[in-house]
């Protein structure tokens, strides 16, 4: 059997931009390395495996340089729990716990999903979600799609759906024309993120890019047929056969949490709070990227860099990178400010709109409870497979929540479903090991 015990000087959580560049930096600089990631390859979300055109390069490049290194990466691993010094882990192998000196959190981050009238019909996902189900296979070619939310995602999920014979219909944003001129007129102090737009637009040739424009509903009996949208013009109907709505995202903060990290908020949701070196309140343990809030893959990058340096106590090395991280932090806030989300957006959720999808609960039936444990005892909301991270993140956005209290002001292991065995075989070493 193969040791339920594995020793790192630095463990990254996480296999994205800013996991990768963390376990980089920490590996040259002589540290035993190990990155665990849920996916059954490295990259995360912005270099997600296609299936008909492989991994992005940079992606191929960073994994290359960590298996010379020596990085041992664990795929298909998922966190359940934390102590201590060490956290517990389903692995494919069986239950894992892996023990660190340091911890450097890249969790990154999931879509922001808001409930409105059809949002559950078969052929409605988030945009981020449609993005990384073509690249899974899923059979789009010919298909009619509808791209709505809000955020430069949008432009990356139309551009990635029509790469796979998608017909886009257009894409609806919902910030105002004036908002992003604002926006277009400052895009020149970063020269790399305007050949991005740039090059993404020319993909797009020919799809209709509009402003001021919400999903308000979508229609279909066993399948979303049309979507509603409503512009200054009025209301009017698209036939489609997928929409693809998505409004940004959020950062994953679960694991910080359940290890006592302090976290602070962007907007109405929560993020990991660190220091200018990226110090989270939780001695030893680090966290860059998405988890800091929402900044993109160069931010990722220079920031997992910067925590991997600091993991293995290369405070110099860290330190020459703060400008740079600085930098891209000041274009990720002019991005949460152009496109910050409308009342339109939030009004669409009526009171008989689900928004626990996990265990059908309506929106009519958590307003006005004062608390989360309220809510669950009364509705059983936040209660599903998900556990909150759906529903509670909604409720957030909507006001009506705080998405880091959703489970009662702290979080409980397991963070996802485990297997039962998982758990009895990770403690049957060392009763010792058992958690309080």
């Amino acid at each position: 059997m193969r040791e339920p015990r594995l020793r790192y000087d630095v463990l990254v959580v996480g296999a994205g931009p800013a996991g990768l560049a963390a376990a980089h930096a920490a590996a040259a600089s002589g540290a035993r390395v190990g990155v665990v990631d849920a996916q059954p390859r490295g990259g995360g979300q912005v270099w997600r495996h296609d299936l008909e055109r492989g991994v992005p390069a940079a992606a191929r490049r960073a994994l290359r340089v960590l298996d010379t290194l020596g990085v041992t990466w664990m795929p298909q691993v998922q966190v359940t729990m934390a102590q201590p010094g060490w956290l517990l882990a389903d692995c494919r192998e069986g239950p894992r716990q892996l023990h660190y000196r340091a911890l450097v959190l890249a969790t990154g981050a999931r879509e922001l999903l808001l409930p409105f009238p059809g949002w559950t019909l078969p052929g409605v996902t988030g945009a981020g979600g449609a993005q990384a189900l073509s690249k899974l296979g899923w059979p789009l070619r010919g298909k009619r799609v509808v791209v709505a939310g809000s955020g430069p995602l949008l432009l990356a999920s139309a551009a990635t759906l029509r790469a796979h014979g998608a017909q886009v219909l257009g894409i609806h944003e919902q910030a105002s024309a004036h908002a992003l001129r604002a926006f277009a007129l400052r895009l020149p102090r970063w020269p790399g993120k305007a050949a991005q737009a740039l090059a993404l637009r020319t993909r797009l040739l020919g799809v209709r890019y509009r402003t001021d424009s919400i999903v308000v509903a979508a229609h279909g009996d066993d399948a979303v047929r049309e979507v509603e949208i409503e512009s200054p013009h009025g209301r009017r109907r698209i036939a489609c056969d997928q929409l693809a709505v998505g409004y940004g995202l959020v950062a994953n903060t679960e694991l910080a949490q359940l290890l006592g990290c302090r976290l602070e908020h962007e907007g109405r949701h929560p993020r990991v709070a660190v220091d200018p070196m990226l110090r989270t309140s939780v001695h030893g343990v680090f966290a860059a990227g998405e988890a800091l809030g929402i900044g993109g893959r160069d931010c990722a990058l220079v920031e997992g860099a910067m925590a991997g340096y600091m993991a293995v106590g290369a405070e110099a090395m860290a330190e020459r990178l703060r400008r740079r991280r600085r930098r891209a932090r000041a274009f990720a806030e002019q991005l949460r400010s152009a496109f910050a989300l409308r009342p339109a957006v939030h009004a669409a959720a009526r009171e008989d709109v689900l928004v626990c999808r996990c265990e059908d609960v309506p929106l009519g039936a958590v307003l006005g409870m004062a608390n989360a444990r309220e809510a669950k005892l009364a509705s059983r909301c936040g209660m599903g497979a998900c556990q909150g991270r759906v529903c509670g993140t909604a409720l957030a956005e909507l006001g009506l929540a705080r998405a880091e209290r959703f489970s009662d002001g702290r979080r409980r292991p397991p963070l996802f479903p485990v297997r039962l065995d998982a758990l009895a075989g990770s403690f049957l070493h060392d009763p010792r090991d058992i958690p309080s």
